[in-house]
């Protein structure tokens, strides 16, 4: 009886054609928005995480307080110091300090002009083999910048790309950066993170006077640990450190001291936000489709009120008529899932595609959770059945003489 009923389902369910797609199309929206999303952004919290891995575990990232989007520290109102160096520096644990300036600047070669990333290079020999290390760069053509170069460049992987500037760059090429030449030492190695690639590593010197940055003034600074497992008990030093200097108290910091984990733990909070807001939305899809599911089922019932009379006649029970109405909307709802679910994956792996394409540095892929797609199917299965339920009680409710005659 239930193949029978099942078969006839799915027989009513085509009947219906272009209805029957219609009423589906905000399970197919919901589910599609669901899988795609979550599976990109469990994409995108591991690209995101790789971004980080090249920052060691023994250093602490010291900025002030942030205004808005850009390079860390750059939109801070209030700079760091030389002031705020010795005070890191008179910490007990701290091995080094290095100071960092990254900055968004116009670049110009062969007549076209892009804004890339700038990154310092301090003039102490011992902080710039830090940074390399840390970076972990590695160079492809020419060779890295020492503390005695003066407007000379060294160049992320991107650069060598003859589409990013309509020309390929070569070694020994002058550029033009915020109107001042650079002659071109050096291309790094692809790296695995995009930043890296895209970057312009330039002598401090050079940088503060194009830029016209003040000499004790600072985007970020970085602490090196001397044993990484005090980290955290020196991050509380700093902390105690600045607020006592600054005559604050807990919670009114206006700076920030970061371990490399809380940068990622960070981002995964934010994404674990869009994630949430992404649900929300979807849920509010999938309430669209039950109400379509339900409407369409309803409509069923009055279209074919004579045929449920004639079944019941021949002696179909209520709970056969109850059955038949609640596969038909479980079906619907299933087929929404399945399809919505194939949908979304589609466009996941179609946005990471481009995403890769636009970024070849970013290790951005996409993510299948297979429980993710089996609960999405089995979720829009039963609100399928919800939906369904009241019309499908609305039959089987329905008197065989009534029935046969409307």
């Amino acid at each position: 009886m239930i193949k029978d009923n099942v078969l006839l389902a799915l027989k009513n369910i085509r009947n219906r054609g272009l209805r029957s797609w219609l009423t589906m199309l905000g399970i197919f929206i919901g589910i599609a928005a669901v899988v795609s999303l979550i599976s990109l952004g469990s994409g995108l919290q591991s690209a995101i995480t790789g971004q980080f891995s090249s920052i060691d575990p023994d250093k602490l990232t010291i900025t002030n307080a942030e205004t808005g989007f850009g390079p860390p520290g750059s939109t801070a109102i209030k700079k760091l110091n030389s002031h705020d160096f010795d005070l890191i520096e008179s910490v007990n644990g701290v091995d080094l300090v290095i100071q960092r300036i990254i900055r968004v600047v116009e670049v110009n070669y062969n007549d076209i002009s892009k804004f890339k990333y700038i990154a310092n290079l301090p003039e102490d020999e011992e902080q710039i083999k830090v940074i390399y290390d840390t970076l972990n760069v590695k160079i492809i053509e020419g060779r890295l910048l020492t503390k005695n170069d003066r407007r000379k460049v060294v160049l992320g992987n991107d650069f060598l790309d003859k589409d990013e500037f309509g020309k390929e760059v070569r070694l020994g090429k002058t550029i033009n950066i915020q109107g001042t030449d650079f002659e071109v030492i050096g291309f790094l190695d692809k790296a695995g993170t995009f930043t890296i690639n895209s970057v312009i590593l330039m002598p401090d010197e050079d940088m503060r006077k194009i830029l016209d940055i003040k000499k004790d003034e600072y985007d970020i600074l970085i602490a090196q640990v001397k044993d990484q497992d005090k980290l955290q008990e020196v991050k509380e030093q700093i902390e105690k450190t600045f607020r006592d200097d600054r005559n604050l108290k807990i919670g009114e910091e206006d700076f920030s001291v970061q371990t490399p984990e809380q940068g990622i733990q960070t981002i995964n909070t934010i994404l674990v936000i869009i994630n949430l807001v992404i649900g929300g939305i979807a849920a509010i899809s999938l309430l669209v489709g039950a109400i379509g599911i339900a409407n369409t089922m309803y409509t069923s019932v009055l279209e074919r009120t004579k045929e449920i009379g004639v079944i019941k006649a021949i002696g179909a029970k209520n709970s056969d008529v109850l059955s038949l109405f609640l596969i038909e909307s479980a079906l619907l709802g299933l087929a929404g899932g399945i399809i919505g679910s194939i949908i979304g994956l589609s466009l996941a792996f179609s946005v990471a595609y481009i995403v890769q394409s636009t970024f070849p540095g970013l290790n951005f892929a996409v993510k299948i959770s297979y429980p993710l797609i089996f609960l999405s199917i089995i979720f829009s299965l039963i609100i399928g059945t919800i939906a369904g339920a009241f019309p499908a009680r609305q039959a089987s409710k329905l008197k065989p003489v009534d029935a046969l005659r409307k």
